[in-house]
């Protein structure tokens, strides 16, 4: 199981500034049968751990006297560099199931998208689950080469889960679905002018073009 070595920290409010800059992360573990500690942890690590396994998978934290069984609980991104602020890790009992979010990878090609020119509309993007730590997937696959028509879809209790991961998400929630290529209104025509239109616009230019009188001289 990936290990992340971590260090308890004291430092808060601007102060997280430091750390962040040193190149680690601020972060926090907590836990049913666990108080509350504050950590930090390699900026490298937490992204390389991300990258490679998800966020829905099993990871430990080690170090200064801590070794814990972890969840991501919650990540914070700057809203603007979009770098990773800050992580809440939920401690876990590897004997007891939990409920947690796995992203959906979709595989394939849809035949209603392909042939008959329509859209892909991906409707959910995860899938709530149950399981055990151990057993918990980084993602659920789902193959869209069942969408052949606009009468197509797929749904949540249609997902092939993994032996002994249980599904959360009510069954009927619509997964993926394809849509019929929408037409281009064409753009209505500019009204010709009437005759009565046209007749106004010159009486207006005849009027305009008449010079005033001069005024007599004295």
């Amino acid at each position: 199981m990936p290990t992340i070595s971590i260090t308890k920290r004291t430092e808060r409010g601007k102060q997280l500034d430091a750390i962040r800059k040193a190149g680690n992360i601020p972060a926090v573990l907590y836990g049913p049968k666990d108080a509350a500690e504050s950590i930090t942890l390699s900026r490298v690590e937490i992204e390389s751990f991300i990258q490679k396994e998800g966020e829905s998978s099993v990871v430990i934290l080690k170090g200064d006297d801590i070794v814990k069984d972890v969840l991501i609980q919650d990540i914070q991104i700057h809203p603007v560099s979009g770098k990773i602020e800050h992580v809440d890790f939920y401690v876990i009992d590897k004997t007891k199931k939990v409920e947690i979010s796995v992203p959906i990878e979709f595989i394939g090609e849809s035949p209603a998208v392909k042939t008959l020119g329509g859209s892909l509309v991906k409707v959910l993007y995860e899938l709530e689950i149950e399981s055990l730590p151990a057993n918990i997937p980084h993602e659920l696959t789902v193959d869209i080469s069942s969408l052949v028509d606009f009468e197509s879809s797929i749904l949540a209790g249609q997902v092939t889960l993994p032996e002994g991961v249980t599904l959360v998400t009510s069954p009927e929630e619509t997964v993926v679905l394809t849509e019929e290529p929408r037409e281009e209104e064409p753009d209505e025509p500019e009204e010709a002018p009437s005759i009565g239109d046209i007749e106004r616009v010159g009486e207006k230019e005849e009027e305009g073009s008449e010079e005033a009188p001069a005024e007599e001289k004295e």
